[in-house]
C-alpha cells in the first residue's frame, strides 16, 4: 500500500470511530435529521453509532478490510434518503447550527465522495474467504 493510501486509511478510520461515537455524544443532533416516520428513531441512532465505530476499527486490519469498506459503502447508501430529504427541507436548524440549502446539497454531494473513499479501500487486499 503506497504512502498516500495509508494516511487515507488512518483518516478514514478515524473518521468512522469519530462520528460513530459523536451518535452517543450528541443524538439530538441525528434525530433532527431522521424522517419522521421511523420507528424507534433512539434505537436506528445506536445501532447506525455501533456500526460507524465497529466498520472503522475493522478498516484497521487487512483480513477485514475488504469487507469493512464495503459495509461502509453499503450503510453510506442506506443514509442517502437522510441527505436527499435534508437537500429538500433546508433550510432547517440542526442543534445552533442552521443548515443552508446549499449546504444540505453540498452535504449531499459529499456523501458520493465518501462512499468512493470507502470502495477505494476494498482494493487495499481483496477478499479473503
Amino acid at each position: 500500500m503506497d504512502k498516500y493510501k495509508k494516511i487515507s486509511l488512518v483518516i478514514l478510520v478515524a473518521f468512522y470511530v469519530l462520528a460513530g461515537l459523536n451518535h452517543f455524544r450528541d443524538p439530538d443532533f441525528y434525530y433532527a435529521v431522521m424522517p419522521n416516520n421511523l420507528l424507534y428513531p433512539e434505537a436506528v441512532n445506536i445501532l447506525a453509532g455501533i456500526a460507524e465505530i465497529s466498520l472503522g476499527l475493522l478498516l484497521i486490519w487487512p483480513k477485514t478490510r475488504y469487507w469493512a469498506a464495503w459495509g461502509i459503502v453499503l450503510m453510506l447508501i442506506a443514509f442517502l434518503q437522510i441527505h436527499v430529504s435534508m437537500a429538500f427541507k433546508a433550510p432547517m436548524k440542526l442543534n445552533s447550527m442552521t443548515v443552508t440549502p446549499f449546504l444540505a446539497w453540498l452535504r449531499l454531494a459529499l456523501q458520493f465522495v465518501l462512499i468512493y473513499w470507502a470502495w477505494w479501500h476494498t482494493s487495499d487486499q481483496k477478499k479473503i474467504a
